[in-house]
């Protein structure tokens, strides 16, 4: 009787979790921290002179975060030791969290920022590039999916840290990094990835130094992703503000909820969509779709005349959104050139996070006083229309 042929290779369900679990640690720690607890305590040191302090926070942190990608995935990537880097990380992360209270005045608690988000991306770049190392390309699609629980569990924590009664403003810094040590140590202690030696060799287009890989699909990937993170960012920033220019009697609370529903429902159907473009080897097709439903979504957004329209139309802006980031990062581990400085390249990428911070803020002070939300989010529309073009022309991936 002939046996039938074996199937490729898997990574063990087991590391899977436990990586999805570490990845969503980084949104545990930086979530509550800086939506919630850092301002609170920028308010206390700065008074009303904390708009401007936390401006300054923004900036000076989205750079560092932007250096410390690149710096800390180039030397996880010189050295060979992801996991020693996300130990170093974890460690100097939830130090200077606890360290916060010992913040005096604003330039001490902006120093202390710019140390944690360094330490910060020390963990999570060599991390990112660990699953790149140890997860083959058709599984890169659940790995997209694993990564949606990240802003999910991001948001459930901050509810959580913020309980009423459950902790002071010192205690509540803790309780964040306790919740990092459990989401992060658990793949660092017991994470036994299967090896892929393939993975982690030179392509082809390496092995003839007179032929060049081509730089297409990374280019578009980056693009793509920057112009997706500009409209997310935005709508991060000011959903609040928007809901309310339509109905002043809506809460903070409610739109909080409102965001942490589709953060939720978003989780099964990235794990869907995932599992489908390894399944069928279409990569990049969810991401497309995905991408032209958020356009739909923006454009919805725009012509939205009551709150229940505009609800709804953020729900399925939101949901498209988190399924494209989460997709996206997995599946830009195929596209990267060069494993011996996969980390490193994915620093690059991570600036398309970083980036938007400091564009999102000209968008919105440019349109919205003058012309309304509306204009915004039909400029944001057109940027993610272009991030579908560059998708649905994009060369298949193998």
């Amino acid at each position: 009787m002939v046996e039938p042929a074996a199937g490729p290779r898997r990574q063990s369900s087991a590391f899977l979790l436990l990586y999805g679990l570490a990845a969503a640690g980084g949104a545990i720690a930086y979530v509550p921290f800086l939506t919630i607890l850092l301002p609170v305590r920028m308010t206390a040191l700065a008074g009303a002179g904390d708009i401007q302090a936390l401006g300054y926070v923004t900036f000076f942190g989205a750079i560092a975060a932007s250096v410390g990608g690149v710096f800390f995935g180039w030397l996880s990537d010189r050295t060979r030791n992801r996991r020693g880097w996300v130990a170093a990380g974890l460690l100097l992360t939830i130090a200077l969290l606890l360290a916060v209270p010992l913040a005096t005045d604003v330039p001490t608690l902006i120093a202390i920022i710019i140390g944690w988000q360094l330490a910060l991306n020390m963990m999570l770049g060599p991390l990112a590039a660990w699953a790149g190392d140890c997860v083959p390309d058709h599984q890169k699609g659940l790995l997209g999916g694993l990564l949606a629980f990240s802003p999910a569990l991001g948001a459930v924590s901050c509810a959580f840290v913020t309980l009423p009664g459950l902790a002071g403003a010192d205690g509540r810094l803790a309780l964040v990094g306790l919740l990092v040590a459990v989401a992060v140590l658990p793949v660092l202690l017991f994470g036994r990835p299967r090896a892929f030696p393939a993975l982690n060799e030179p392509g082809a287009a390496e092995a003839v130094p007179d032929q060049p890989r081509p730089a297409s699909p990374v280019i578009r990937m980056w693009c793509a992703r920057l112009l997706i993170q500009i409209a997310e960012a935005a709508l991060f920033a000011y959903l609040f503000f928007w809901f309310r220019s339509i109905d002043p009697a809506i809460t903070d609370s409610e739109t909080a909820q409102l965001f942490s529903l589709v953060l939720t429902v978003a989780v099964p159907m990235a794990l869907v969509a995932g599992r489908w473009a390894d399944r069928h080897d279409r990569p990049i097709l969810p991401l497309g779709v995905a991408a032209a439903i958020l356009v739909v979504g923006l454009v919805a957004m725009a012509f939205s005349t009551g709150l229940f329209a505009a609800k709804l139309s953020y729900v399925v802006f939101g949901i498209a959104a988190t399924i494209f980031l989460s997709l996206h990062s997995g599946q830009t581990l195929r596209v990267l050139p060069r494993p011996d400085r996969r980390a490193r390249d994915l620093g690059l990428f991570n600036l398309t996070n970083t980036v938007p911070s400091l564009i999102m803020p000209w968008l919105t002070i440019s349109l919205v006083p003058g012309f309304g939300f509306d204009a915004l989010f039909l400029l944001l529309a057109a940027f993610a229309s272009v991030a579908v073009i560059l998708l649905a022309t994009m060369p298949r991936l193998r």
